[in-house]
C-alpha cells in the first residue's frame, strides 16, 4: 500500500513538469505521457534493484523458489506497488479499451509477485522477471520519443538498436530461462503451476510485443498507413 500511494505521489509532482508542444495539445498524450514517466522512474528503479538482488544472492539464479533475501522481498513489494498505481490509473483515466494489454499484463505480474510477498515462495523468481525493467528503460525512451513524434532524431535511431539488444539480453532470455524451469511443474497442482500457466501467457505477449517492435522500428514499410488512433498507447 505505502508503494502505492508513493507512485501516486510521484505521479502527481511529475504531472507539474513541462510538456513537450506535440503532447501538450493533446489530452490523451498528456496523460500517456504523465503515465510513461512514472513507469520510467519505476523501470530505472526496479530493474538496478534487481541487478543488485542477484548480485548479492546468486542463488536466486538456481534455486528459483526457495531462494530468499529481505532486498528481493522488499523490490516485489515496491513492483507489485506499481502495478496496483498503474492499473488504478488506467481504469480512472477510462483507457481501460486502449491499455486493455497492459491491464492483462498487471493482473499476471500481480499474481506472480503475490506469491512471493504472502507465501515466500519465488521471491527468486520474481526478480528474474523483473530484469524486464532493464529492457524497459530503452523501450520507455522509445515511446515516449514516438508520442512527441520524435523519430527523425538521432537519438531515437540509436536508442532503437540499444533497445533491441536490451530487449533480448533483459526480456527474451529470462523470460526463456524461467519458462525452462518452471515447465517442471506441468501436470503439477502447486503453486508452480499456477505461475508456469501465467509465465506461458506472458511469453505469448512478449512475442507479440517483439513482432511489434521489430515491424515499427525495422521493417516500417509493413506498417499501414492508417492506424488506430490510439496505437501509440500500445506501440
Amino acid at each position: 500500500m505505502g508503494a502505492t500511494l508513493t507512485f501516486r505521489a510521484l505521479r502527481r509532482a511529475l504531472s507539474r513538469l513541462p510538456l513537450p508542444a506535440h503532447v501538450r495539445a493533446d489530452p490523451l498524450r498528456t496523460w500517456r505521457w504523465h503515465n510513461l514517466l512514472v513507469s520510467f522512474a519505476h523501470s530505472i528503479v526496479s530493474g538496478v534493484w534487481a541487478l543488485l538482488c542477484l548480485w548479492q544472492t546468486p542463488e536466486m539464479l538456481v534455486e528459483i523458489e526457495t531462494a530468499w533475501s529481505l532486498s528481493g522481498y522488499l523490490l516485489a513489494c515496491f513492483s507489485a506497488g506499481y502495478f496496483i498505481h498503474d492499473t488504478v490509473d488506467i481504469v480512472v483515466s477510462r483507457q481501460t479499451r486502449a491499455s486493455w494489454e497492459y491491464l492483462v499484463h498487471h493482473l499476471m505480474a500481480l499474481g506472480a509477485f503475490f506469491s512471493g510477498i504472502f507465501w515466500n515462495s519465488f521471491v527468486g523468481g520474481g526478480v528474474l522477471t523483473l530484469l524486464v525493467e532493464v529492457s524497459n528503460i530503452f523501450l520507455t525512451i522509445r515511446m515516449m520519443m514516438k508520442i512527441n513524434n520524435a523519430q527523425h532524431l538521432l537519438l531515437y535511431r540509436v536508442n532503437k538498436y540499444v533497445n533491441l539488444v536490451m530487449y533480448f539480453l533483459f526480456r527474451l532470455a529470462p523470460q526463456a530461462y524461467l519458462t525452462h524451469f518452471f515447465l517442471r511443474y506441468l501436470g503439477q497442482r502447486t503453486l508452480g503451476t499456477f505461475l508456469l500457466a501465467n509465465l506461458l501467457m506472458l511469453d505469448i505477449m512478449i512475442l507479440i510485443y517483439f513482432s511489434r517492435l521489430l515491424r515499427s522500428d525495422f521493417c516500417p514499410e509493413r506498417v499501414p498507413s492508417q492506424q488506430h488512433k490510439d496505437k501509440f498507447l500500445t506501440e
